[in-house]
């Protein structure tokens, strides 16, 4: 079973113990994907762009639906056997923080409501 570990997180190490919430939390956050998007989420903040909020929210979404359902799509059942090895923790505080994020998102850039 040790070799699922080098595949999933080669950094990790057993006598670390079990990866935690805020393990797998930054090793999501990390990620190519969750930089851009961002560095997206930031740039539609700064202009108050409703159409760039909405893009950012959809790509988070679409991030959060491949972690969450990604293990279900592996035929060779590698995820699950790391999960149950301890090498990844649970993504539970990732989407947590990708929640805030996007209902934030959809707070800030949404349309006034004065008529203007």
């Amino acid at each position: 079973m040790a070799e699922v570990c080098d595949k999933e997180r080669p950094l990790w190490n057993p006598t670390d113990g079990p990866a935690s919430a805020l393990d797998e939390a930054l090793h999501f956050a990390a990620s190519p994907v969750s930089v851009v998007l961002l560095l997206a989420t930031a740039i539609a903040l700064r202009f108050r762009s409703p159409w760039g909020g909405l893009a950012a929210v959809c790509g988070w979404s679409a991030l959060v639906f491949v972690i969450v359902f990604g293990d279900a799509q592996d035929p060779t059942g590698i995820a699950p056997m790391a999960r149950a090895e301890g090498c990844i923790g649970s993504p539970a505080l990732f989407i947590a923080l990708v929640a805030a994020i996007c209902v934030g998102t959809v707070v800030y850039t949404a349309p006034g409501r004065g008529g203007k």
